[in-house]
């Protein structure tokens, strides 16, 4: 947001995004983080579509979502729970796929008190 860049977070199930979607409107009094669901044309799109509905430079595919065409984005970011390995695996060769396309890919995990570090 501080970029001026749209989101678009991608998932696989209604009730997660639905989950999120009530996180977003209630984790601070104090603050709003402008989003909708499906058909909004919001700065962040919580959606299960493909392609860039609300021409997002940002997509974030969570929950084993396909990230798609790569191209379409300034930045993809596939986020997974490292403690399942089946989620792992699937980042892996999401990682490698992507490095062998020619895409710049990193890896960043999350270390003590929250904190993220980069490993690659």
């Amino acid at each position: 947001m501080s970029r001026g860049w749209r989101a678009l977070v991608r998932g696989t199930a209604p009730e997660r995004l639905d989950a999120l979607d009530e996180a977003l409107w209630t984790y601070r009094d104090d603050a709003f983080l402008p989003h909708g669901r499906d058909g909004a044309r919001q700065p962040v799109l919580l959606t299960q579509a493909d392609g860039n509905p609300n021409d997002a430079k940002a997509l974030f595919a969570i929950d084993g979502a396909e990230p798609g065409d790569p191209a379409l984005f300034e930045r993809v970011c596939v986020l997974f729970d490292g403690r399942d390995e089946a989620a792992v695996a699937q980042a892996r060769a999401r990682w490698k796929k992507a490095k062998d396309d020619g895409y710049a890919v990193s890896y960043w995990r999350e270390v003590a008190r929250g904190k993220w570090e980069k490993k690659a």
